[in-house]
C-alpha cells in the first residue's frame, strides 16, 4: 500500500477534524465562492472545507487518498442534503482521472502538503486549474511556535529519521519553496501570493482530552506513539504534549480553544 493511504487511513482524521470545523467554514467564507462555481478540494479528508464550499453553492469534488476519509465526506455531504458535493479517492501526485483546465478554484487545506513528491503535486494542481481560475492553499509553518507545527516537532523527536530522499510536507509552509514549485509548473512568480492566517481548534473537553484523541486517531502523532512505546519513552511524549496543548489553550472553562498559525497561498493561473 502506498505510505501515505497508509498513514491516513490509520486513525480516523474525523475525529479530530470535529475540531476544525468552525474555522473551516470561515476560510471558505474568505475564498470569494460563488454559486456553479466549479471546485476540487484536495486533501480534502472528510470535508471541512468542501461542505462549506457546497454550501455557497458551488459544484465541488473532493478528492483524498484515505478511503475511509473518502466515504466519511460522502456520509456528511448526503447527511447535509448536499447533491453538489461528492468525494472520491485519489492521489494528488498523479490526478490522470481528472481534466485539463476544469476547476475554478482548487482549495488544500492542509491536505496536499503530506503527499509526496511536491513538485508533481504543483504540477497537478496547475493542470486542472482552467486559465484565470485561482489554486488557494493552507499549510502549516515549519517552527512555528503554534500547536500543530509543535505537534509534529515533538512527535519526530520521538520516531526514526526519515527514509533517504524524504521531503519535509513543513517546506510547503515555506514561501521560497512553494514559490519554486508553481514557478516549476509554469506558473509566473508575481501570480503566487502569501498570507499568514490562523486556524483554530475548538474541542467542548479539556486539552488533555484532546491529546488522546491525536494519539488514538491521528496517523503522525499514532506512528510517533508506536516509536515511543518501543523505546519506553511513551509516557514521555504524551506529557510533552499534554503541556504543549495545556499551555496553549485559551479556555479556563474545562473546554479547549487553541490556534495554530499557517500560510495561506494563492496562485492565480
Amino acid at each position: 500500500m502506498n505510505p501515505n493511504k497508509a498513514l491516513w487511513e490509520k486513525g480516523d482524521f474525523t475525529r479530530i477534524a470535529e475540531s476544525m470545523r468552525e474555522s473551516g467554514t470561515e476560510l471558505v467564507a474568505k475564498l470569494g465562492i460563488t454559486p456553479g462555481m466549479k471546485v476540487l478540494d484536495l486533501g480534502c479528508g472528510d470535508g471541512t472545507t468542501a461542505l462549506p464550499e457546497a454550501k455557497l453553492g458551488a459544484n465541488v469534488l473532493g478528492v483524498d487518498i484515505a478511503r475511509n476519509l473518502v466515504e466519511a465526506g460522502n456520509r456528511r455531504a448526503t447527511e447535509a442534503g448536499l447533491i453538489n458535493c461528492t468525494f472520491q479517492e485519489g492521489d494528488a501526485t498523479d490526478l490522470h482521472e481528472l481534466e485539463d483546465k476544469h476547476f475554478d478554484l482548487v482549495v488544500s487545506i492542509f491536505g496536499v502538503m503530506f503527499a509526496p513528491k511536491p513538485m508533481d503535486v504543483a504540477k497537478e494542481m496547475v493542470r486542472v486549474t482552467r486559465p484565470g481560475g485561482r489554486i488557494v492553499m493552507g499549510n502549516w509553518i515549519p517552527g512555528d511556535p503554534t500547536l500543530v507545527a509543535q505537534i509534529l516537532k515533538v512527535s519526530s523527536a520521538y520516531t526514526p529519521p526519515p527514509p533517504e530522499g524524504f521531503i519535509s510536507p513543513m517546506l510547503w509552509g515555506v514561501e521560497e519553496h512553494v514559490t519554486e514549485r508553481f514557478v516549476n509548473a509554469g506558473v509566473p512568480k508575481e501570480n503566487i501570493s502569501f498570507i499568514r492566517d490562523t486556524f483554530t481548534f475548538n474541542y467542548p473537553l479539556p486539552p488533555k482530552e484532546l491529546v488522546g484523541l491525536f494519539r488514538n486517531y491521528y496517523g503522525p502523532t499514532m506512528n510517533a506513539f508506536e516509536a515511543a512505546e518501543q523505546s519506553g519513552r511513551a509516557q514521555d511524549l504524551h506529557q510533552e504534549l499534554e503541556t504543549l496543548f495545556t499551555s496553549q489553550n485559551k479556555n479556563s472553562d474545562n473546554t479547549t480553544s487553541i490556534t495554530a498559525n499557517y500560510l495561506r497561498v494563492t496562485v492565480n493561473c
